[in-house]
């Protein structure tokens, strides 16, 4: 069938592509991204892994700029590239606003880039002929321009919506750096359609930094969604001689830091290719099962809509609104089922690409469905707000009682006390959602973006609530701050000059938070006297806990929310 032949599944009148104002759009995705970025403790353990990283490079120099460290800890993870933007910005802003608010403004970068490729890359879709609504035959249908604004400004509605990236976009981690590079990919491929120089070489750097970012893991599935989207029948086809410039464009960028780093470290070389041979194999079904419980969770609202788009454009498959989204989709879901244990990190990958295709599905609703979906939003949201107030009257008020004892056996020691600034700003944006709401009811917009402002700002409201009210005791229940400010002080009581300190059995997010928080570093020297052990409350008890050596326990501390986790500082009677 012709392209000329086809039925357009989108109907859509002008009044239905109003433009949404700018100031809502910028102001919504600013708030989404700030709230919560600061004010706040690193957590364990992607968090303060790569706070950690960022301030070893600083203080070891170009060895651990070149090989990520975590102290004397090789973390060889992923790759360096969030180590360098965030070392520069602590470099930079650190003397203005302290070293761990300084790691995480490249967050700030990270989103901005995706909110950018996102919205510009679905600019340039939406305005293509292939992705044109039904012509009216009165006339009324929108203009080309404001029907690609309405599809850009609903895809990054879209993502601002979905529920599994809200904590990992606030995440000083090469997570919401990998989302951006893809994102980033997208948007070239878009470009290449009609300036495929500019396109190819954006590619390019996407490629090799989503490569420097998360490795094999974050390069592959774009590297397989490239041939996917350069087809024969895809409009891509006729600039496929620009398609080697990228591949080797990200190749020398890739190869810039290989070679210099295979020098510097064997070990940490041999390390980082046995992780990244570790992250691939045939999933256990215990691991598959969790994929399959985890996925549409951490997809919703997008993934419904992202699959009706698909079928709805069934005919139009090779149009590039629906080819180019759908390869960046296939190449995640081709490399997913030959991951051993897929999570968060790899399902991030599927977020641009379907809330692209989730923009394009709507114009393809009737009415009636796109009211359902924005009571479904309004219902939905609502609940969650209640929920998040009820939460904070059981932990200051004690009732219900059920839920404030599950809220204290959670917070062990902490003292909750009521933030009135904190509150009556929590009370302000409860009050603007229902304002939001009560919008909706009086007026009855035609504008398609109203169901995506509508989910958008509701689940905006909950982080912001989440933020202002639950902050403090979520901070006590993940921080190590209050442990490592114990620890720093029995080291500094107890070791003598030009002792050093070993860690035994500490974890990646242990030794970093120590690091982070009271710049604690532990050797893995084995003729240290003086060792930190990691351990746990049941080893004590059954004694399965004690070294060898049976050393003197001159400090023993945990965090009071934590109830399994126990760390103590020994010393050996003599080196070993």
């Amino acid at each position: 069938m012709s392209p000329a032949s086809r039925s357009t599944p989108a109907r859509l009148t002008a009044t239905a592509t109003v433009k949404l104002p700018r100031y809502i759009l910028v102001g919504l995705s600013l708030v989404y991204i700030l709230a919560g970025l600061f004010l706040r403790d690193p957590w364990k353990t992607d968090d303060v892994v790569g706070v950690a990283t960022m301030l070893t490079a600083l203080q070891e120099g170009s060895r651990a700029w070149l090989l990520p460290q975590v102290g004397h800890l090789a973390y060889a993870q992923d790759g360096p590239l969030i180590t360098w933007v965030g070392a520069i910005s602590v470099w930079l802003l650190a003397p203005l606003m302290g070293e761990i608010p300084a790691a995480r403004v490249p967050n700030i970068l990270w989103f901005g880039l995706t909110a950018w490729s996102l919205w510009y890359g679905t600019y340039l879709l939406g305005r293509r002929k292939e992705a044109q609504p039904l012509a009216l035959p009165f006339g009324g249908e929108p203009t080309v321009r404001d029907y690609g604004r309405m599809l850009a400004d609903a895809s990054l509605l879209l993502l601002i919506a979905t529920a599994g990236i809200l904590w990992r976009t606030h995440e000083t981690s090469e997570v919401p750096a990998i989302m951006a590079f893809q994102a980033l990919a997208y948007y070239a491929l878009a470009r290449m359609l009609d300036k495929p120089a500019l396109g190819a070489t954006v590619l390019g750097l996407a490629l090799a930094a989503a490569f420097l970012t998360r490795a094999w893991p974050g390069a592959l599935p774009i590297l397989i969604a490239i041939p996917l989207a350069f087809q024969p029948h895809s409009a891509l086809w006729a600039a496929r001689r620009w398609l080697m410039w990228p591949l080797l464009l990200a190749l020398t960028l890739v190869l810039l830091w290989w070679l210099p780093a295979s020098q510097e470290g064997d070990y940490w070389m041999r390390s980082w290719r046995q992780w990244n041979e570790s992250v691939f194999g045939l999933p256990t079904l215990r691991d598959i099962g969790r994929t399959l419980r985890d996925l549409p969770w951490f997809l919703w609202p997008t993934w419904p809509l992202a699959f009706l788009a698909l079928w709805r454009w069934r005919n139009w498959i090779a149009a590039p609104h629906i080819l180019l989204p759908g390869a960046l989709m296939a190449g995640v879901l081709l490399v997913l089922p030959f991951m051993q244990q897929p999570s968060e990190p790899e399902f991030i990958l599927l977020v641009v690409p379907c809330a692209v295709l989730a923009a394009f599905a709507l114009p393809t609703l009737r009415r009636g469905v796109i009211n359902t979906l924005d009571w479904f939003a309004v219902m939905c949201f609502s609940l969650t707000l209640a929920t998040v107030w009820l939460g904070w009257v059981a932990l200051h008020f004690g009732v219900p009682p059920k839920i404030a004892h599950n809220i204290a056996r959670q917070t062990a020691g902490f003292e909750p006390s009521i933030s009135w600034l904190a509150t009556l700003l929590a009370l302000g944006v409860t009050a603007a959602w229902f304002a939001l709401v009560s919008w909706r009811l009086r007026t009855r917009p035609a504008a398609l973006w109203r169901g995506t402002v509508l989910s958008a700002c509701g689940l905006g409201a909950t982080w912001l609530l989440l933020v202002l009210l639950w902050m403090p005791p979520v901070d006590y229940a993940r921080s190590y701050r209050a442990v490592s400010t114990e620890l720093a002080q029995a080291i500094q009581t107890h070791r003598q000059p030009g002792e050093c300190v070993r860690g035994l059995s500490l974890g990646s997010g242990q030794r970093a938070s120590f690091l982070v928080f009271d710049k604690l570093s532990f050797t893995y020297d084995s003729r240290c006297t003086l060792v930190l052990q990691q351990t746990s409350r049941e080893a004590l008890r059954d004694g399965t806990a004690a070294h060898s050596d049976n050393p003197v326990v001159l400090w023993e501390g945990a965090r009071r929310a934590d109830r399994h986790e126990v760390f103590r500082l020994l010393r050996l009677p003599s080196a070993r």
